[in-house]
């Protein structure tokens, strides 16, 4: 009987650890060049090898994607002209499509599910706009419930004509959520309540006005929250703030490529590691890199520290950590590859894995 329980002990343990070295993929795409749209991949976090276990059929552009807690319900932005929020059910690693909602605005670029699970909000590109939808405890949402429209311009012709919103990132209390405007070079920043019909408080809204022609275009808060880390697409940095109850003091802006680089700047996404020690950004045009800077006691970063990783591909416009920290997983959108890195976490290294998944316009990297 002794010997009995013994082996059933370690057939759980052996479960644990199987369990432990799995996680799930989620991948969002652009459908233009014969993506399937939504990808599920199980991804072995001990190896860092991936195997393909389902994709969806026939929903356009769904490049940014958010996922309950439960990891029951997940939610696309469907980057289109006539810009939609598509709703599924995850089950048994397939995605079976509930619904889809309008935006009312066009090329919804960014989606988010707020920390309570109750409201979900889209940052709209090309209409300078958010969408606000109330989500149900079934999965389903509702149609649209407060819209938001930007209007502003700024120093760069080209690309600030108008209102560009790029993203929509909760606080980690969720009681603010921030979007970037690239457009307006500013960052809104609206208290947040899912007591009200209209959670967004636009009255009291307060904004991070950054340097004429900087282009913020997303964001990311040190592990404490104290500390805020905003991207700028245009001049190809990253400003840091104090953030105290939705109040941005500046404290530093550093540039993310080397003195020598004499490219177009193309800075996308920002991701700090789950230890809180290193921060990493992606740059895309003639770079195709993800810098890496350590994070200081008082939150500036170490700038003279930066170091610079190719991302065996072109244009990262997305890339995310695994929860355990170990891997980043850089999606290079214009030659169809996801590289998969090693994460040295004492020195926030990267190394190249020689694993990749291939992809047709990969946009969004989601752990799951």
């Amino acid at each position: 009987m002794l010997k009995y329980f013994y082996c059933l002990g370690l057939l759980f343990l052996a479960n644990i650890t199987l369990q432990a070295q799995n996680a799930n993929l989620l991948i969002g795409t652009y459908t233009k060049q014969g993506s399937q749209g939504i990808y599920v991949f199980n991804f072995d976090t001990a190896t860092g090898k991936s195997i393909e276990l389902s994709h969806t059929d026939s929903i356009s552009n769904p490049e940014f994607l958010t996922i309950t807690k439960d990891k029951k319900f997940v939610y696309a932005a469907n980057e289109d002209k006539n810009g939609m929020v598509s709703a599924f059910a995850l089950n048994g690693n397939k995605l079976n499509l509930l619904q889809q909602k309008s935006v009312k605005s066009a090329d919804p670029c960014y989606i988010s599910l707020s920390p309570d699970e109750h409201n979900i909000v889209v940052a709209n590109y090309t209409g300078g706009s958010i969408t606000q939808f109330h989500r149900f405890a079934d999965g389903l949402i509702s149609n649209a419930q407060q819209f938001i429209q930007h209007e502003g311009q700024s120093v760069n012709v080209k690309r600030q004509d108008k209102a560009h919103v790029h993203g929509a990132f909760f606080s980690p209390k969720g009681d603010f959520l921030l979007t970037p405007d690239l457009g307006m070079d500013e960052v809104f920043i609206y208290p947040y309540s899912n007591t009200s019909s209209t959670p967004l408080d636009i009255k009291n809204v307060k904004k991070i006005k950054s340097n004429p022609g900087a282009g913020p275009r997303h964001l990311a808060f040190s592990k404490s929250g104290k500390y805020l880390y905003v991207s700028e697409e245009l001049t190809g940095s990253i400003s840091v703030y104090n953030f105290n109850n939705g109040q941005p003091i500046f404290l530093q802006q550093v540039s993310t490529h080397p003195e020598t680089y004499k490219g177009e700047p193309g800075t996308a996404d920002i991701h700090v590691s789950p230890n809180g020690q290193y921060i990493y950004v992606s740059n895309r045009g003639d770079e195709n890199n993800i810098a890496k800077f350590p994070i200081l006691s008082n939150g500036k970063l170490d700038e003279k520290q930066m170091k610079l990783f190719s991302t065996l591909g072109k244009r990262p416009r997305n890339f995310n950590i695994s929860q355990d920290g170990n891997w980043l997983l850089a999606a290079n959108q214009d030659t169809d590859n996801i590289t998969v890195f090693k994460i040295n976490k004492q020195t926030g290294d990267l190394t190249d894995t020689g694993n990749t998944i291939h992809v047709s316009m990969p946009v969004c990297v989601l752990f799951f």
